[in-house]
């Protein structure tokens, strides 16, 4: 019996997977994220969320949702997926270290990718603890509300450059 090779960071990152696609929203999808039937939702290849997370320059950020918002309009869709835009946003951050622990310099800067709410995001390479690292290293304020840690003042830092 043949082994499966498992796929690297990158190779996932660049799998199209016949995507990207806009779909209507039907049946029980409609209702969800603000739509209604007849809405359309693109389900983005990964490679676009990497595109988007890549230029966020230094001093900005940006969260989920702004990245989904731009996937529609790219798109013509009323919605940008909310599922698959946040895995690949997840694969992203693994193929840039992926990418890092083989000496590449140029890496998308994953860590500037918040969670909708302004939220770091545990699932990140290295959890909250190394997305907090590297954000203070590049002079961002970062600020514990209950159980969340979020970027102080994180909607001015995503309005002036989007």
């Amino acid at each position: 019996m043949k082994q499966k090779v498992k796929k690297t960071w990158r190779e996932k990152l660049l799998d199209k997977k016949d995507l990207p696609k806009v779909v209507k929203i039907t049946g029980k999808m409609a209702g969800k994220w603000g739509t209604k039937e007849g809405d359309t939702v693109v389900i983005p290849a990964p490679i676009e969320v990497d595109e988007i997370m890549r230029k966020v320059p230094k001093g900005k950020i940006i969260t989920i949702n702004e990245i989904r918002n731009i996937l529609a309009r790219r798109h013509n869709a009323t919605i940008g997926c909310p599922i698959t835009t946040g895995i690949f946003a997840w694969i992203t951050a693994y193929a840039s270290e992926e990418r890092k622990s083989q000496g590449e310099i140029d890496i998308t800067p994953w860590w500037r990718t918040l969670r909708g709410d302004g939220e770091l995001n545990k699932k990140y390479p290295g959890g909250v603890e190394n997305q907090k690292r590297l954000l203070e290293a590049e002079g961002y304020k970062i600020e514990k509300r209950g159980k969340k840690w979020l970027v102080v003042n994180a909607q001015t830092l995503i309005k002036d450059w989007i």
